[in-house]
């Protein structure tokens, strides 16, 4: 038996959390240089603010409605998501983190107990403990945990959990009215080829034949069809599939018309980037940066390149990518453009052990050494408390907009809350 905890409106309970004004009222969160709605209380959903709409759209509906903008505030998010994660560990031992505001448990261990109550204790304790609300949703599979949760969020009768009955037609009503794109793992291109074929909703794929499933779509497609029939053999794994591309781009605060700047920039998402592979023990055999100018000024000079090199022995180490990433760069710039965006991406991703190069007299385990005791101080002091100073080391013009941030409570000491 499982059990999926998701977190109600994450993004938007967490700015709740430190500001109780914001209680009843509606919230909204945007993306990164304050560009597009990335999440929405349940209030301004009402109001029929839409996801990912960009915010000079709704600015109508934001004076009229009085709607609370909020930039993102990952730092925050993060710290609350891991308080949630150890509150909940509280209760169930076996977690699995599949996202920011997403944990599966594994009930198995808490055989013979009332698994309903369990969870019903640790979404109060969540609650009581970090300010978040939660709804949880148990079932016999992964899959239909998730379709619990779903039904958990609509039905305010059930005060935030659902336990899918045992018996199988009361199951089946419940799956009857679940749209076959709202299965985990199905998405929009899958959905569209089977509806084509005459399915259309969870109860249509639990009763399509496993053969057909392998056949038209793939294993996981299996595998999802007789997850729905109550046979557990989905992994979180099978439906996160392993990157292929690791992208670290942003959009400029201001646009750029230095090298230095750029430099900056490029190095800024070179080094994130490297991190983020160590993090998921992988390695990057190719680099990719691109640059651009402002598509949208068109009184502007327009210039868009990007260029590449192989990584050969693939690597995630820092100094290695930051170097080429620069280099790269360099080649592309041309002076005389306001350029607007740059990233990197690092592709041909592998993961675990690579065999080395015959002639290659770089000092690997030395490097390996240098980025875990980076990676372990940074954990533990801060991200950028230790990194190389040509990523900067101050907040300049081109980071990323965020006009209405809140403060990071959690994380800063000039920037906990105060009292009178």
């Amino acid at each position: 038996m499982y059990a999926l905890a998701d977190c109600n409106n994450f993004y938007a309970s967490c700015e709740r959390v430190f500001d109780p004004s914001l209680e009843r009222r509606p919230v909204i969160v945007l993306s990164n240089n304050d560009g597009c709605v990335v999440a929405r209380s349940q209030e301004a959903k009402s109001i029929g603010i839409a996801m990912g709409e960009p915010v000079f759209k709704c600015r109508d509906r934001i004076r009229r409605h009085r709607i609370v903008v909020r930039s993102s505030n990952y730092t925050l998010y993060h710290d609350l998501s891991q308080r949630v994660v150890q509150s909940l560990s509280h209760f169930v031992p076996d977690i699995e983190i599949y996202s920011i505001d997403e944990v599966f448990m594994d009930l198995d261990p808490l055989a013979g107990r009332d698994l309903e109550m369990v969870c019903r204790q640790a979404r109060t304790a969540v609650g009581r403990w970090t300010g978040i609300p939660i709804s949880v949703g148990i079932g016999p599979t992964r899959t239909l945990a998730k379709i619990a949760n779903r039904i958990a969020k609509r039905d305010p009768e059930l005060d935030g959990v659902c336990r899918l009955p045992d018996e199988k037609a009361a199951r089946e009503d419940m799956l009857a009215a679940i749209d076959v794109q709202d299965v985990w793992g199905v998405g929009r291109r899958w959905a569209s080829r089977l509806r084509e074929l005459g399915v259309h909703t969870a109860l249509d794929l639990s009763r399509m034949p496993t053969t057909e499933l392998r056949r038209c779509f793939n294993v996981v497609a299996m595998r999802t069809g007789l997850e729905l029939r109550g046979e557990s053999c989905l992994d979180v794994q099978d439906v996160a599939l392993p990157r292929k591309t690791m992208v670290r781009s942003r959009s400029f605060g201001t646009m750029v018309t230095e090298w230095s700047e750029m430099a900056e920039a490029i190095a800024t998402h070179a080094i994130r980037a490297a991190e983020k592979l160590r993090l998921e023990g992988a390695r990057a055999a190719q680099l990719s940066v691109f640059m651009s100018t402002n598509r949208f000024r068109e009184d502007l000079p327009q210039y868009h390149r990007s260029g590449s090199e192989a990584m050969m022995p693939a690597t995630s180490t820092t100094p290695v990518i930051l170097k080429q990433a620069l280099a790269i760069g360099r080649g592309l710039w041309k002076d005389g453009y306001h350029y607007k965006k740059a990233g990197v991406m690092l592709s041909d991703i592998t993961f675990g052990h690579d065999q080395g190069m015959l002639f290659d007299v770089r000092d690997h385990e030395r490097d390996h050494r240098l980025m875990e005791a980076m990676d372990q101080v940074n954990l533990r002091m801060g991200a950028g408390t230790v990194r190389p100073a040509v990523g900067g080391l101050r907040k300049r013009g081109w980071m990323m907009a965020q006009r209405c941030r809140s403060p990071r409570y959690t994380t800063r000491w000039d920037e906990l809350p105060r009292t009178r």
